[in-house]
């Protein structure tokens, strides 16, 4: 091959070896705001390792190894024996060991506890997305458990703990455990109150026998699982170890694992349960009431997860445009390029501040924060992650050919994208969620109202919108078929108060200009001409040492 033909010029260097934390602008302002002085340097030196790790080549490595070699399910050993086991590439368990010693499941115990945490969460997804699940999982399954204190004694610490500990035992004899879930029925999907599990009761207080099956289980190889079952009094909420306190195994029997679209490093299953031991948890009759904050907190993961995602694919999109070169210049100096990126930034930035607001309602724990969340957080859950998948496919081709090809990690990110509008609950159903929340808990909006009125008088754009939220509020002819539209504005007029509120003028004014007062087209790269674009994608750009 003659060397002559094959010189390579114009490639953009690869994006590794830099803080994905300390870069990320956005991120690093909104943990300085929502964190008190006091624990801020501490907060701030793990983030910084943790980002330091993320952007490294070995976590990048990990990610592309546990992605080409996905889990398999062995069912039996050699002898015939029913053994039910998820096997991991070893870069598996290094992510996933990394991320437990940095507290990613462990918020609810400890000072900013949450922004902490989904701050450490945004900043390691980045480095892969799909064990983000048993993290997720249990992280949230902590509430549910205090609903029973002596389960919460003895399970809470291992939990919460910084040490990761492969490989299926006794939960006595590990220093930290994990957690999955398990809702989903074939004939039901979301509607779980139409599941068909059966929990009969034991001699022993809170012991049951469970029999049925789960469409999808959630990080199998999990050490528990806090699964829905239709008890004597109705549908109840049930702890299933996969070992059983003697040392043997509980009946788990994984059928098969999904073949996904994305998320491919990680495992979700169908399993059976036939005279399977569980521990009620909470009330007979009570499953979705007891199980429910943890549906909360694994959706505030999966807008956390999705802006993750977002910031992955524009620091991808504008690190690539600044160094590739067409028509005679840079690709970011170009007046249209720049116009989609910032367009991009823009998406990435206010979903970034909407989720770390939503941690800091969790720390904060008032009767006011909570009203904020239960219907902010939905809508939220609803708007960020389906803007997802959009963000990364125009970042995908901000690249053009180059992002297309598995090498640019952008193909991973763009089958992931969808994920988290699925999971815990379909955009339709957190629709719902916002109009039960308007119906049931006139609080909610009580809440959300005053958050956003502190913005009110900055922004005309702004004030507008929250005046036409209002008209259609009290509007409930249709108000079913309506609900996409409104919390569609319920998510944008929040975002564009936080912005208003916080992010410099060239943000908040090119947000509320293209998002709030219809300045803007239905595809990214239409923002007005005339704003400071420039200072918009300067401020999404990661610098790299």
């Amino acid at each position: 091959m003659a060397a002559t033909t094959h010189t390579v010029t114009n490639q953009v260097p690869p994006l590794v070896g830099h803080d994905v934390f300390a870069t990320d602008r956005v991120l690093s302002e909104a943990v300085e705001r929502h964190i008190e002085p006091g624990i801020l340097p501490v907060a701030l030196e793990e983030l910084g390792e943790l980002g330091r790790a993320a952007g490294s080549a070995q976590a990048q490595e990990w990610g592309a190894q546990a992605n080409a070699h996905p889990p398999v399910l062995r069912t039996h050993d050699r002898y015939g024996h029913r053994v039910d086991e998820v096997e991991f590439h070893p870069s598996w368990h290094r992510l996933l060991g990394h991320a437990v010693s940095a507290g990613l499941t462990d918020a609810w115990g400890r000072p900013a506890g949450h922004v902490r945490r989904a701050a450490g969460f945004l900043v390691w997804t980045q480095a892969e997305a799909g064990h983000g699940c048993p993290l997720s999982m249990t992280h949230a399954a902590v509430p549910a458990l205090r609903t029973d204190p002596a389960l919460a004694a003895a399970w809470e610490p291992l939990l919460t703990s910084h040490t990761y500990v492969e490989g299926l035992r006794n939960p006595r004899e590990k220093a930290g455990v994990l957690f999955g879930m398990g809702m989903t029925e074939k004939q039901g999907g979301t509607d779980v109150r139409s599941n068909t599990t059966r929990a009969e009761p034991l001699s022993g207080a809170g012991e049951y026998l469970l029999t049925g099956h789960k469409w999808f289980c959630s990080a199998p190889m999990s050490d528990g699982f806090l699964v829905l079952a239709q008890a004597p009094g109705g549908l109840s909420c049930f702890l299933v170890p996969r070992v059983l306190p003697d040392g043997t195994r509980n009946v788990f029997l994984i059928q098969r694992l999904k073949d996904k679209l994305g998320n491919r490093s990680n495992a979700s299953a169908e399993v059976e349960f036939d005279g399977t031991w569980a521990r009620l948890v909470g009330e007979e009759g009570r499953g979705v009431r007891t199980i429910i904050e943890m549906v909360a907190a694994t959706r505030l993961d999966c807008v956390v997860g999705s802006a993750g995602l977002m910031r992955q694919a524009v620091a991808q999109a504008v690190h690539h445009s600044a160094y590739r070169s067409a028509f005679g210049g840079p690709l970011i100096d170009k007046p249209l390029m720049r116009n989609v990126l910032a367009d991009l930034a823009l998406e990435s930035e206010a979903a970034t501040v909407l989720a770390m607001r939503l941690a800091a309602a969790y720390d904060a724990d008032t009767e006011e924060e909570r009203a904020f969340l239960r219907l902010a957080l939905p809508a939220a859950k609803f708007w960020v992650t389906k803007r997802c998948t959009a963000v990364v496919g125009e970042a995908l081709e901000c690249l053009g050919g180059n992002g297309y090809v598995e090498e640019s990690g952008m193909p991973r990110l763009l089958r992931e994208a969808p994920l988290n509008s699925i999971w815990e609950g379909s955009g339709n159903v957190q629709a719902l969620d916002v109009l039960r929340a308007l119906q049931r808990e006139p609080r909610a909006l009580d809440a959300f109202l005053r958050e956003v009125g502190q913005a009110r008088g900055a922004d005309h754009r702004l004030d507008a919108a929250i005046k036409g939220l209002l008209t259609e509020l009290a509007d409930l002819d249709g108000i079913e078929a309506r609900a996409r539209r409104l919390v569609e504005r319920f998510a944008l007029v929040l975002q564009g108060s936080l912005l208003v509120r916080w992010a410099p003028p060239e943000v908040a004014d090119a947000f509320c200009a293209s998002r709030l007062g219809g300045d803007g087209g239905a595809v990214f790269g239409t923002l007005p001409h005339s704003l400071d674009l420039a200072s918009v994608v300067a401020r999404a750009r990661p610098s790299v040492a």
